[in-house]
């Protein structure tokens, strides 16, 4: 695609900070958010005081100036701003222009035990947290490193903390995509507990590794395989159900039939990773086209450009899909 004219033409602009402290802040140590946003959009910014210089492509000094205005906004207000935040504003500026950073990253959904704000970090991330506040039930949709799982985890801790449920269940299906179950050593418990080990880890992120384990001992938080859920209901709780994609469907019509009174259920997966043998359907697949249309159920979709992880990682993700979409070109 070519870029217009208007976009290549170099500009120049200032851009001036009254507050001190703050604009050190969003400049970050040795000045690393403004390094980090000169190699996102090629713009040059040289910094004398409280004072930035921003030179390069209009659309790259536009974009640079939107973003560390509203930056220098959220600073303002008390947000601590991080170098991963910038290029998460970015990619919401890019994508959205009209988007307001504010918006999204002062929803604050919990503060873990490490007294870090967990926030959405994208529009995609906003409207999730959003269906999860209103809906019932919420499917999270996407690759890997969209944070799908973790801000469940992180709306789950601040209903049980608030009182708005009794109890927190986490499951998985022990789905094996390497070893079997039957020759890993130890009990049934040590068996799953790799499978389950993720949920348990963002739960220590969000609580802490002892107050976690008490409310684990004490029955508040169960950390599960799906197979145990059955024949149960599941009442006055928040249920995660984790790498949905490698149910099958009647493993899925049981968990969403297991949901009782004042219980949300939240399930998510990446469909692009099944681990189901090939004749098996995948429970997630099957769920979106039948529950599509009804009220109180929401699918929340995820793409690439929804990534909080490392920045290979969505490059990584990608080159999957480049692959895949030439691998499917070519059996036709």
């Amino acid at each position: 695609m070519k870029t217009s004219s208007k976009h290549n033409k170099q500009i120049e602009k200032e851009l001036n900070f009254s507050d001190n402290s703050a604009a050190q802040v969003l400049f970050g140590d040795l000045n690393k958010n403004l390094l980090t946003l000169e190699q996102a959009t090629g713009v040059e910014i040289h910094a004398r005081g409280n004072t930035l210089l921003l030179s390069g492509p209009n659309h790259g000094v536009s974009l640079s100036i939107t973003l560390l205005e509203q930056l220098y906004e959220l600073i303002c207000r008390g947000y601590p701003i991080f170098s991963q935040d910038v290029a998460f504003g970015l990619k919401i500026l890019e994508s959205t222009p009209g988007a307001h950073l504010e918006d999204i990253f002062l929803d604050k959904i919990y503060i873990t035990s490490r007294n870090r704000v967990v926030s959405p970090k994208s529009i995609n991330q906003k409207r999730y947290i959003e269906a999860i506040r209103t809906d019932d039930i919420v499917f999270g949709i996407g690759p890997a490193g969209t944070g799908k799982t973790y801000l469940a985890v992180a709306m789950a801790v601040s209903e049980l903390v608030s009182k708005r449920v009794r109890s927190i269940i986490l499951t998985r299906p022990a789905v094996e995509a390497g070893e079997k179950l039957g020759f890993l050593p130890g009990d049934m418990a040590q068996k799953v507990d790799p499978y389950l080990r993720p949920l348990t880890d963002s739960l220590n992120d969000m609580l802490g590794q002892e107050r976690s384990q008490e409310y684990m001992e004490r029955g508040i938080i169960e950390v599960a395989p799906l197979a145990f859920m059955r024949g149960r209901t599941l009442n006055n709780a928040f249920i995660i159900l984790d790498e949905a994609q490698n149910t099958t469907r009647e493993q899925m019509k049981m968990f969403l039939t297991r949901i009782g009174f004042d219980s949300k259920a939240v399930i998510t997966g990446d469909v692009t990773q099944i681990d189901l043998p090939g004749s098996v359907r995948s429970g997630l697949i099957e769920a979106e086209k039948i529950l599509n249309n009804i009220k109180g159920i929401n699918f929340s979709h995820f793409t690439k450009a929804d990534v909080v992880r490392h920045p290979l990682v969505q490059e990584i993700i990608q080159a999957y899909e480049i692959q895949s979409s030439q691998g499917k070109k070519a059996k036709k």
